[in-house]
Order: structure tokens, then C-alpha cells, then sequence
């Protein structure tokens, strides 16, 4: 069912091949699209879905998509099950949902997110006192687990963005070396998500973006963003480049060891 232009319009498949043409069966004042769905059992292993799987999901795509409200609702019986999830925050409200039962070295996430070449960004990150690193990378609302160029850019601006205030801070005399990616990223758990009009996957699961152009996109809305950040607030600064430090000077002593 699709409502468009003040009418309704139904068309029926099975099996991926339509039943009847496009026809209209009413009016509305409403816009809007409803999906039947009734899975085949000679196609599907099983047709009992998980409606604690299906809420993950659910709820994943809420935090992706700040401000949608979603709801699924388990009809089956003998206990009729509902879950609405609606986050203004966005990936900001993600982090704060992983840091739950953390403790972090900020008082809220370092948010930022911007628009270029028609590619949005999306990115979200805090800190807390483990050694961790948790980042989650997302294209079109998908869950890239391989990472590709969007996590690449992400990566690169972060460790390129604190070497730089490391020259300029009281800490620059503490170590020897410049830090590393694994020193920058000990402790973070970070959401990058973004919108690419024509994704280039790699794989047959989707698991990696190839877009080259992203990674550029990325790196430089990463680069100005959190410079701007960190200049106007010094202290969360200190924060993480205190536990920068600690994380290459533990490095630097394995090695040596």
C-alpha cells in the first residue's frame, strides 16, 4: 500500500513477482508506505522471528536516524510485546547508550557532523578510563563491520588532530615519539556514520565501503571540527591527551622491554 497524492495505491507479490498491476483502491489526505509481509517456509529455514533481534535493529536504526520514531509491536500470543524508539540526540544518544555502564572522561560525547559533495557525516565519540577501543562504523544505515574509507578518515584525523595539540601542550615533553592510531583510539568508543549517495561495497555482505572520495570527506570534516572543539574546550583536551600519553608510554615500554 502506498499513500501518494491523495490516493491510494495497492499492488500484491509472491515470490518477487507482482500478482496484479498498480491500481488504485481509495483516497486519503495521508502520505506514507505499509508493507505486508508473510514469509514463505519453502524460501525461509524458519518463520519464527526474533522480536528481541528484530528490536535491535530497530532500535539501532532510531540512533542512526535522530528524531524518527519507531515502533514494532509482537502481536503472537499468550504476551502481546511493544518497543518505540525515538532519539533526538542521534549518535550522540548511541554513544551514551554504549557508555552506559562506563566511566568516561567527559562530561558528554564530542558530536560533530557535516555535508560535502552530497556525502553527510555523522560522527559521535567519548573516552572512558578502559583500554577498549569500540567503534562502530555505519554506511547508509548499514553496518559496515570491515570498516572502508569512511572509518579510514575517521582514523587518520584523529591521530593527525592530537599529535598536533601534543606539540603544544605540557605533555609534548613526556614522550619521545609522536602517538600512534592504537594510542589515540585506547579507551574510545565511537559511532561513524554516513549517507553516500552511490555506495561502493566490497564483498557480498557489504562489509567495507570503497569509496575513495570518502575518506577525504571524512577526514577533513573530522580535522576541522575537533580542532575547533578542542580549542574551545582545553580541559577535556588535557582529559584525553593525559591518557594519550600513558597508553604510547606503556607502548614504548613493552617494546623496550
Amino acid at each position: 500500500l502506498r499513500a501518494s497524492g491523495g490516493k491510494i495505491y495497492f499492488q500484491k507479490y509472491k515470490i518477487g513477482i507482482p500478482e496484479n498491476p498498480v491500481g488504485v483502491i481509495g483516497e486519503t489526505d495521508k502520505t506514507g508506505t505499509v508493507t505486508r509481509f508473510y514469509p514463505d517456509d519453502s524460501i525461509f529455514e524458519t518463520l519464527n522471528f526474533s522480536f528481541e533481534i528484530l528490536s535491535n535493529r530497530r532500535e539501532e536504526l532510531a540512533f542512526l536516524n535522530k528524531g524518527i520514531r519507531i515502533s514494532i509491536t509482537d502481536e503472537r500470543l499468550p504476551q502481546i510485546k511493544e518497543n518505540i524508539f525515538q532519539f533526538e540526540g542521534g549518535v550522540k544518544s548511541f554513544i551514551e547508550y554504549l557508555n552506559k555502564n562506563k566511566t568516561p572522561l567527559q562530561k558528554e560525547p564530542i558530536y560533530l557532523e557535516g555535508r560535502k559533495d552530497d556525502v553527510e557525516v555523522e560522527i559521535a565519540f567519548e573516552y572512558n578510563d578502559g583500554y577498549l577501543e569500540n567503534i562502530f562504523a555505519f554506511v547508509n544505515n548499514i553496518n559496515t563491520r570491515e570498516g572502508g574509507t569512511h572509518l579510514v578518515g575517521f582514523k587518520a584525523a584523529l591521530t593527525r588532530v592530537f599529535n598536533e595539540f601534543l606539540k603544544k601542550s605540557k605533555f609534548s615533553k613526556k614522550i619521545e615519539e609522536s602517538l600512534t592510531g592504537e594510542d589515540v583510539r585506547e579507551g574510545i568508543t565511537a559511532v561513524v556514520s554516513v549517507k553516500v549517495p552511490e555506495p561502493q561495497f566490497e564483498g557480498q555482505t557489504k562489509g567495507k565501503l570503497g569509496n575513495s572520495e570518502v575518506k577525504g570527506i571524512v577526514e577533513s570534516l573530522v580535522n576541522e571540527h575537533l580542532t575547533s572543539y578542542f580549542e574551545e574546550n582545553p580541559a577535556v583536551l588535557d582529559k584525553i591527551l593525559e591518557k594519550t600519553v600513558l597508553a604510547a608510554k606503556a607502548r614504548d615500554a613493552a617494546r623496550k622491554a
